[in-house]
């Protein structure tokens, strides 16, 4: 208890010298300021996704174990299946954040790289408008849900959409960020202790991908020589 109480302090700490960085301008600090929420309410929400996989882990096992017995946890279907909603709309916001939804790259490849500019800048921008929906919508849903209720556990339905908006309002937090380059006002070392030093996937693909042309650029050069 006393550990993480000590965790809290210092990062409490910590906050003024992560936001208002060395060199940074007001628009500057604003910017950094707005992520450093983000990115804060983003971890507690990477922490919520474990806590959700376990407690469905642990309903569909003991849902199984009890008809061993010729017994039924009457709830444990309804709520294993709405915590897949939060998961599977947690999962939307953390794959668009990691770059790690599928995409067709055969025909992208051979474009110029202003053509390969122009098109990553239409994808951002389809995926804040996706967000869009999905906040817009996502929050009607919800609403118009709260009035009926779950048969099994009598909790309102619209707890089951709740991640929907939630998840649309990361989407387009990352979105905007890649859209305008400012992810390096981004405080990823919140999200992880170890992630300021790693490489996520997209930035390994675009180092696999500069160092093919690279190597073809060389390749075209002892030719012609």
């Amino acid at each position: 208890m006393n550990s993480i109480i000590e965790k809290i302090k210092n990062f409490i700490k910590s906050v003024p010298g992560e936001v208002c960085k060395p060199g940074y301008t007001m628009a500057e600090k604003i910017i950094s300021g707005i992520a450093f929420v983000f990115d804060c309410i983003y971890r507690a929400l990477l922490e919520l996704s474990k806590v959700v996989l376990l407690f469905i882990i642990i309903i569909v096992s003991a849902q199984v174990f009890c008809r061993f017995f010729k017994h039924s946890i009457m709830w444990s279907e309804e709520v294993a299946l709405l915590l897949m909603v939060w998961t599977a709309f947690i999962a939307l916001a953390i794959g668009v954040e990691k770059g790690l939804h599928i995409a067709i790259t055969l025909f992208y490849n051979r474009f110029p790289k202003k053509v390969q500019w122009a098109i990553n800048k239409i994808i951002l921008a389809s995926m804040i408008f996706f967000g869009y929906i999905l906040i817009v919508y996502g929050a009607r849903l919800v609403s118009t849900a709260m009035a009926n209720t779950l048969p099994a556990t009598q909790w309102p339905n619209g707890i089951k959409f709740i991640m929907m908006p939630v998840s649309g309002i990361f989407v387009c937090y990352f979105a905007i960020f890649d859209f305008f380059g400012l992810t390096k006002y981004r405080h990823q070392n919140i999200e992880d202790g170890n992630r300021g030093t790693e490489k996520t996937d997209q930035q390994i693909i675009d180092e696999m991908r500069a160092q093919q042309a690279e190597e073809a650029a060389v390749a075209k050069e002892e030719k012609n020589v």
